[in-house]
C-alpha cells in the first residue's frame, strides 16, 4: 500500500511537474557580475577566453575552442564553488531556490552525477590534465570538443517562472589552513526563461 502511495504521489509530481529552458541573451556567454564578492575578479581576468568560439543558433550555443588559465592558485588549496540562481522582479534581482554548492570542486567536477559536470566539464577534451591542475594553475590550456549548450531547469514544482534570470557562479579559493584567500572568481550567464513543450521531446 505504501509502495503504491509512493507510486501515484511520484506520477502527480511528475505530470505536475514543468520543464524550462534558459534561452541566453547572445552569444557572448559569461557575463561580468553586477554585485560579486569584495576582491572578485571576472572570468576574463582568470581565464584568457580569446580562444573560445561561440555562435548563437536556434538549436543553442555553439561553442569551441580552448582557454587558458590567467589566475594562479597553489594546487593543495581548495577551490569552493557556488552557483545562485536568480530572477529579475521588479528592478531587483532576488534569489531562487535553486542553488549548487561544492565544497571541493576540483574533487567533483568530473562526477557525472554533479550538475557541474552535466552542462560544464564533460565538454573537455583534455579532462586528465584539468583533473590534475584543476581551474587554477596557471598556464593550463582547457580544450573543449564542440558542444552546443542547453540550459534547463527541470521537474519544476510550484510558481511559473517567466522573464529575465542568471546564475551567478563564484569559485573561492581557501589557503591549507583552511582560510579564505582574499580573492575569487565571479561571473554570471543570463537569459530568459521559457516552458518547455514535453510533447515535443
Amino acid at each position: 500500500m505504501i509502495r503504491f502511495i509512493w507510486i501515484l504521489t511520484s506520477l502527480i509530481n511528475s505530470s505536475w511537474a514543468t520543464d524550462y529552458t534558459l534561452v541566453l541573451e547572445d552569444s557572448d556567454l559569461y557575463a561580468e557580475c553586477t554585485e560579486g564578492p569584495p576582491g572578485s575578479i571576472g572570468l576574463r581576468e582568470a581565464f584568457d577566453m580569446s580562444n573560445i568560439v561561440t555562435d548563437l543558433e536556434e538549436d543553442g550555443l555553439h561553442l569551441s575552442g580552448n582557454c587558458t588559465t590567467v589566475w594562479d592558485i597553489p594546487r593543495t588549496d581548495r577551490i569552493a564553488a557556488r552557483m545562485m540562481v536568480m530572477q529579475f522582479e521588479r528592478g531587483t534581482w532576488t534569489p531562487t531556490v535553486f542553488s549548487l554548492y561544492a565544497y571541493d570542486f576540483c574533487a567533483v567536477m568530473f562526477d557525472p552525477n554533479q550538475l557541474w559536470f552535466k552542462y560544464w566539464f564533460k565538454y573537455f577534451a583534455n579532462r586528465e590534465e584539468i583533473k590534475e591542475k584543476c581551474v587554477g594553475t596557471k598556464d593550463t590550456v582547457m580544450v573543449y570538443n564542440p558542444f552546443i549548450l542547453k540550459l534547463y531547469l527541470e521537474n519544476v514544482i510550484g510558481s511559473t517562472f517567466r522573464g529575465l534570470f542568471k546564475a551567478v557562479v563564484t569559485f573561492e579559493p581557501f589557503d591549507e589552513n583552511n582560510i579564505k584567500r582574499p580573492f575569487s572568481l565571479c561571473f554570471e550567464v543570463r537569459g530568459t526563461a521559457e516552458k518547455v513543450d514535453k510533447a515535443l521531446f
